[in-house]
This record gives structure tokens, sequence and C-alpha cells, in this order.
């Protein structure tokens, strides 16, 4: 990815994290686990295991982008693979999360006009999504990036004290059939 771009649609800058930024990314995913469905985990995750997943996605090969506000860490988004065998090499399965405080800013947009970019330069052909199927922001503001529902998933996680729908959806970047 380029060092960094500027959406156009909202003027808030996003470039490639770097490891220093890794503790900022925590706070923002441990934000959403401990207060939402956004995620399924159900504890808050380690500094360290979140610098061991940053360093996994980064010797794969994998963007971790992130948005910011002068040096303050306002969102994330990554992608990687969404199935390990070879025949799904031009599907990946991307994550968008947004500080708390900075939602309904521009952020998330900024985050996944970057993340589209960044998977049609790499020549993928989808991109998936899974979302809660109560968190009918998220639900809605992938359908206006143009994704679309293609599956939705009934009792499959529990939190909260509850069962969750967990709804997949898809966008087609357009990109040509490869050759074998």
């Amino acid at each position: 990815m380029r060092d960094a771009i500027t959406s156009v649609h909202t003027g808030v800058p996003v470039r490639a994290a770097t490891r220093a930024d890794v503790p900022a990314i925590l706070e923002i995913y441990n934000h959403a686990v401990i207060h939402t469905t956004a995620s399924y985990d159900l504890e808050p995750v380690s500094l360290e295991s979140r610098l061991d997943w940053y360093d996994h996605k980064v010797q794969d090969g994998w963007p971790v982008l992130v948005s910011v506000n002068g040096d303050d860490v306002t969102g994330w988004a990554t992608f990687g693979s969404f199935r390990e065998k070879p025949g799904y090499r031009y599907t990946a399965e991307h994550s968008v999360y947004v500080r708390h405080d900075c939602r309904g800013e521009g952020v998330g947009q900024a985050l996944m006009a970057a993340v589209i970019a960044e998977a049609r330069t790499r020549g993928l052909h989808t991109l998936i999504g899974g979302v809660d199927a109560d968190n009918a922001g998220s639900l809605a503001f992938h359908e206006g990036l143009g994704f679309t529902r293609v599956a939705h998933f009934r009792q499959v996680g529990h939190k909260f004290g509850r069962w969750l729908d967990l709804v997949f959806l898809q966008l087609d970047l357009g990109q040509p059939t490869p050759q074998q």
C-alpha cells in the first residue's frame, strides 16, 4: 500500500499500520469486545496476542491499515485469507473497527475505501464480511458500499447471555477471471 492516502470522500487519512500502532488498535478492538457483538471474542485480548496477530499479518503479506487524526489512531482495517485452501486465493475476509468516539465521522468509509482499493490492487475477486445480524448499522454500512447479503447463519455465536446470528456479506470487486 502507498505510505498514506486521504479519502476523497471523507478527508480522513489512512496509512499502513506500524507495530507502534498496535496498542491503539488493541484499545479499539477491546472496546468492541467488551461493549458490542462486533467481535465474538468474550474477553479482551492481550497486547502480546495482538502484537503476534500484527506480526503474522505482516509476515503473510496482508495489509493492516489505520485511520488517523493527527497522531491518534481512529480506526483500523485489514483483510486476509477467507479459507486456507488454494481455490479460495482470490477471496479475502475483511475486518474494520472504528473507535467508539469517532463513529459517524467518515472513518469507516475511508478505511473501507482503502481496503477495497488494496484488494483490487492485489487482484482479489471478492471481499467477504461477517457481521452480527443485530448490527443494523454495520449491515447498512456494508450494503452502502455495495456488499450484498449472501448468508445468514442462525445461532452460531453466544455472547452477553444470548444466541447470535451471523450474516455474511460479499462484494464483487469486478476483477477478470485469472488464468490457471
